[in-house]
């Protein structure tokens, strides 16, 4: 009687651990799920004449939408069709899907494709828990496909969208009127205290090469606008970027210039 006791009471205790070992990952989820979202403020550019399939889907059959925040353009991913005006300004919150991406990391360094699988169903969890599998599936190829088409302009799942006051601009309120000048690329490197102009190519573009990218200085020396829609642009740091804050006569204005980037391919 004793022996059977003991048998049972094992065969208990070893389904507790292994029942407290697969509750981990999904405990792990739901603390994924519950993260605080991302959130970026900016001007609203919403393209009309895009009438494919993808970008229709995007938006629940509705215009591409895109938000600039500062030198970044993010393209939203809403899953109810949203009225954006074009060139007013919102505040969004939701996923940032290449952040998501990139703490998820990759081992193989893309050789088995980019991005992973895992890394936008990742994404899309943590974004919308409540999907169908078959919404599931089909928001994350949509995920899968976009990244991989413009890696770096990050794809920005949307769960509230909402106008921005004007107290919320992140651009300084006396830049707004400031003059902006254009300076040749070769005068206005004089002034760059710190930018790291030489960085190692991205997993989507492993052969690198050098890049020129229109930018704005702003009165403090940062780089506040990114005219350059070119793909290794927009996968620079710019707010790593500082010079010295650029001046006229002795009255501080913006600056129009180009940067040169070099990007190392990767080994």
């Amino acid at each position: 009687m004793k022996g059977k006791t003991g048998v049972f009471c094992f065969i208990v205790l070893t389904l507790t651990v292994l029942g407290g070992c697969s509750s981990q990952p999904a405990a792990k989820q739901a603390k994924q799920a519950a993260a605080a979202p991302d959130k970026i403020q900016g001007k609203a550019q919403v393209m009309v004449g895009s009438t494919g399939a993808t970008d229709a889907a995007l938006n629940a059959g509705g215009p591409s939408v895109y938000i600039w925040e500062g030198v970044r353009r993010y393209r939203l991913f809403l899953r109810t069709p949203v009225n954006i005006v074009h060139g007013n300004e919102y505040v969004v919150e939701g996923v940032d899907a290449q952040k998501v991406i990139d703490d998820v990391g990759d081992p193989d360094q893309g050789k088995n494709g980019y991005p992973l699988q895992s890394s936008c169903e990742r994404v899309v969890r943590t974004a919308w828990s409540n999907l169908s599998f078959d919404e599931f599936d089909a928001t994350v190829s949509l995920v899968s496909g976009m990244v991989k088409r413009y890696p770096a302009r990050p794809l920005f799942l949307v769960t509230r969208i909402q106008p921005a006051d004007a107290a919320g601009s992140a651009e300084p309120k006396e830049d707004k009127d400031l003059r902006e000048v254009s300076v040749p690329a070769e005068k206005e490197r004089a002034s760059l205290i710190e930018g790291p102009t030489a960085l190692t190519a991205p997993l989507w573009e492993p052969t690198g090469g050098t890049v020129s990218c229109q930018v704005v200085i702003n009165s403090e020396g940062k780089i506040s606008e990114l005219e350059t829609g070119k793909q290794l642009c927009e996968a620079v740091p710019w707010s790593k970027f500082r010079y010295q804050p650029p001046a006229q006569g002795g009255h501080p204005v913006k600056v129009s210039t180009e940067v040169e980037v070099r990007f190392d391919a990767r080994k």
